[in-house]
């Protein structure tokens, strides 16, 4: 046997994790057949109101309308660039900023409770603010969006930096290493883990900054669509564009999901 051949008790591991995984899917995929079933049963028997909840069929109608249109395309495409911008911008902003408050202690004292109150501040409050300042337009919205995941973005990474393995960063210092050197050699590889978990919370953030900048000014996007689909009391419309940006949420979280696998094999150091 060479010593890339995995040994029968390896093979038995993966099989037994693979029929774990596909059966936790096949119970995922069962529980929200009976949702959708039960949902739409109800609304044919009329034990719930289908013009106020809707129903998947109609869901569905409103989804195939909205298709055919090419509508559904131009809403989600608007409402995904403008996450991806803001997702992109708060991440690598925060993480820069983050470096920064690491490299100067000093700076990251002085900061430090305005950080807390930036961060205990609702972000919606800003956004009439943006809106005076930048315009009513996408880059109000972006900017909603970084408002939103920078300060996380900060926090996460900043904890992150400062928690790295103290003896690690003497014994650099010990054999003559630039702070510079720690932060690309130590304390940046350390926390690709701590910067992928945040990541993944910020998805959810960005889409949150999204659709509440969306809801405030926006003539596209999802947001848009829920916000026209409740004011002239289009349930089917809005439940839609839920579902839509619900699956579009998942999508990007999945690709996050993806890109660690892929580095965690590339680098071989993210544990």
């Amino acid at each position: 046997m060479s010593d890339s051949t995995p040994s029968p008790r390896r093979v038995a591991y993966l099989r037994e994790k693979r029929r774990e995984r596909n059966a936790v899917r096949a119970v995922q995929l069962a529980l929200l057949a009976v949702l959708l079933a039960m949902w739409e049963l109800s609304a044919r028997l009329g034990w719930i109101d289908a013009f106020v909840v809707s129903s998947p069929a109609r869901v569905i109608a409103t989804l195939a309308g909205l298709t055919h249109s090419g509508e559904l395309w131009v809403h989600l495409g608007v409402s995904c660039l403008e996450t991806a911008a803001g997702f992109l911008l708060g991440t690598l902003c925060g993480t820069l900023i983050a470096v920064v408050l690491w490299w100067s202690t000093f700076l990251s004292q002085v900061l430090d409770p305005y950080l807390v109150v930036l961060n205990a501040l609702p972000k919606t409050a800003l956004g009439p603010i943006f809106i005076v300042w930048i315009g009513a337009g996408t880059a109000s919205i972006v900017a909603m969006t970084l408002a939103i995941s920078l300060i996380v973005t900060i926090l996460n990474m900043l904890v992150g930096f400062v928690s790295t393995d103290e003896q690690k960063v003497r014994l650099l210092r010990s054999m003559g290493a630039s702070r510079g050197q720690i932060l690309c050699k130590l304390v940046l590889p350390a926390n690709l883990p701590a910067l992928f978990n945040t990541l993944r919370v910020n998805v959810g953030l960005s889409w949150v900054g999204v659709i509440m900048g969306e809801f405030l000014v926006s003539k596209a996007g999802l947001g848009y669509l829920i916000v026209y689909g409740s004011q002239v009391f289009n349930m089917d419309l809005v439940m839609a564009s839920v579902l839509v940006l619900a699956a579009a949420a998942v999508v990007m979280y999945q690709l996050v999901l993806r890109l660690e696998k892929y580095l965690k094999k590339r680098l071989g150091v993210i544990a």
